[in-house]
């Protein structure tokens, strides 16, 4: 294939579903339904004295149904995110989940028994004999036990999963998509108008050259979100209390936020040092906005200002779309031509969708249906050079999802705080490749880059985190309004900036346009932990070269079958300690340390 040649467009859906109107597609239904029914009639085989053959074949027939489950759910989720506005998909989306949440209600005997039926002996007896894959999975599962619930009650919060949390998010979603925008920016005596039915479109202007514009865009993004504020806070309220009402006071967790931490498999206290690191760090990046401010003529950064691209003599570079992707293959092959082998075949398999265009879901993402099958990812392409970072990111996904696939399914994804790791060295391996063939100018233009988006993963993520658990304790023990809340935020921005940087009042509503808010609490951590991580992995690469590559595809292929402060301690890091997270900032220092001595030309 002639990577260079090739054009924004949307992704090939039909190796899942070919059409979903078909005889052919109730058929593939009916065969789960069978499946699901085949392994009912297996319950008699769960007794104590159960062979691990019996055991691990029980496993494996679960881990086939879900796969199936998942290429009828993923098929859907892709094709409404291509669309959010088809009624069709959107009804699709809702039959699949109804259907995911009833035959997870009808299996979940299986796993409730081996969590709090099960003797401690002779699940043991299990852990110890089975195929190693399954160990760490397992393991986890019995430590969840304490928090699980009788039968009949996780059916009800399944059943209600559907249209309680999950509708609500939906409509946050619906909402969100369908937003207009209008832009309103002086020139002179006159006020130019454009709209904007994107918000990816809009949102690429907060990193305009001109001041302006970066203000306009974020007023015009707040105002809406603000006007629909009430709707949407109200959205936000409800799924903190559901969040705290399952989580504490029925399942026993001590925290919301240690619901989120036990289901990616990491210890209260390795969070904690995470976040206590990157608090104690906040004066890192308000160092490098005083500098920038410097670098853009200014006296201080505004908080519209935060991503302001440096003066560039030739202007903002624009990427076409096949020599981004040049780039990005190149940059995986001098890593490790298996690396860029892998990152082919999604372009190969067309399960890429790359285009803008109304109603298609914002940002980018990349989604693993099944371990068996090339991942699919979603781009909204607009030629800036973070666009290209972007690809990197989500194929840096895709790659770390395939290296993963010949695990089951159940153990096949990493937990949330490794699941950034491939991506974000993908990123690093990139901008050093970009940086090789720049002059001191582009290179100075590029690091400041860098350390903008340093900032948003690491430092911007962890205070989200931070927000969230004010925000959800205030709502859950004082019943906070919508208006507390967004002081909680305004607090939160003023510890995380000091006095380096200006923010206007518009950014109180910021945290009503955050997705993962919504979708997935807690979650914003993650990013922090990777990037933090792979600052740490990067330098090792910096120092042994080639040697480093197999043992960091060996993290990679590790998918979620291992502990992560297991698995990293192997690789010499201990991950419990702040020291370690400390490491990551030492290098970001160094990064604003080589900016602040190029020289301006």
């Amino acid at each position: 294939m002639n990577f260079a040649s090739l054009k924004v467009g949307s992704w090939d859906l039909s190796g899942l579903v070919a059409d979903p109107k078909s005889k052919d597609f109730e058929d593939f239904l009916s065969s789960i339904e069978d499946k699901v029914r085949n392994f009912e009639s297996g319950k008699s085989l769960l007794q104590p004295g159960i062979s691990v053959a019996d055991f691990e074949g029980m496993l494996q027939a679960i881990g086939d149904i879900y796969e199936k489950i998942s290429v009828a759910s993923g098929y859907a989720h892709l094709r409404y995110y291509a669309d959010t506005s088809s009624n069709e998909a959107s009804a699709l989306v809702g039959r699949m989940e109804k259907m995911a949440a009833e035959i997870g209600n009808r299996l979940i005997f299986f796993d409730l028994w081996f969590k709090k039926s099960l003797d401690d002996e002779n699940a043991s007896r299990l852990i110890n004999s089975i195929s190693p894959v399954y160990k760490e999975y397992l393991r986890h599962k019995r430590l969840l036990a304490r928090h699980s619930l009788t039968e009949p009650e996780e059916k009800i919060i399944n059943i209600l999963e559907i249209t309680g949390t999950g509708a609500l998010v939906k409509i946050y979603d619906k909402m969100t998509s369908s937003f207009e925008f209008e832009l309103k920016v002086k020139r002179g005596k006159k006020v130019l108008v454009r709209k904007f039915n994107n918000k990816e479109k809009l949102l690429s202007l907060v990193r305009s050259s001109k001041p302006e514009e970066r203000e306009a865009a974020y007023k015009s993004l707040f105002s809406v979100y603000r006007k629909n504020s009430g709707v949407l806070g109200e959205i936000y309220q409800n799924i903190v209390s559901e969040w705290r009402n399952e989580g504490m006071s029925m399942r026993g967790y001590a925290a919301p936020i240690t619901v989120r931490n036990t289901a990616n498999n990491l210890e209260d206290s390795t969070v904690e040092a995470l976040l206590s690191a990157c608090r104690k760090n906040s004066t890192v990046f308000q160092e490098y906005f005083r500098e920038k401010a410097k670098m853009l003529g200014v006296k201080k950064l505004r908080r519209f200002d935060l991503y302001a691209p440096l003066p560039a003599k030739n202007g903002n570079k624009k990427y076409i779309y096949g020599k981004a992707i040049q780039d990005v293959l190149d940059t995986f092959g001098g890593f490790d031509p298996k690396v860029r082998k892998l990152a082919e075949r999604v372009f190969d398999e067309r399960h890429i969708d790359s285009e803008i265009r109304r109603a298609k879901r914002g940002g980018a993402f990349c989604h693993t249906v099944t371990p068996k099958l090339t991942p699919y990812v979603l781009l909204n392409f607009d030629g800036r050079t973070r666009d290209v970072s972007t690809m990197a990111h989500e194929f840096g996904h895709a790659i770390h999802s395939m290296l993963a696939s010949s695990l089951p399914v159940m153990v096949s994804h990493a937990p949330l705080p490794l699941a950034e790791t491939a991506s974000v060295f993908a990123e690093m391996l990139l901008n050093e490749r970009l940086a090789e063939k720049m002059s001191a100018a582009e290179r100075r233009l590029l690091l400041a880059e860098q350390i903008d988006d340093m900032y948003a993963t690491i430092m911007r993520q962890a205070f989200f985190t931070l927000f969230e658990i004010e925000a959800h304790k205030a709502i859950g023990e004082k019943n906070a309004t919508i208006d507390h809340v967004s002081k909680i935020y305004s607090d939160n921005l003023g510890e995380q900036f000091g006095s380096s940087v200006s923010v206007s009042p518009e950014f109180q509503w910021e945290w009503v346009y955050i997705p993962h808010f919504y979708h997935t609490p807690f979650y914003c951590y993650a990013y922090s932990f990777g990037n933090l991580l792979v600052l740490s992995l990067y330098r090792q690469y910096m120092l042994e070269g080639k040697p480093f590559v197999p043992r960091y595809l060996g993290i990679l292929e590790a998918g979620g079958s291992r502990k992560p402060e297991e698995l990293l301690s192997e690789a010499g890091m201990d991950i419990s300690k702040e020291a370690f997270w400390q490491q990551g900032f030492d290098l970001v220092k160094e990064k604003i340390k080589q900016l602040k001595e190029i020289a301006p030309e």
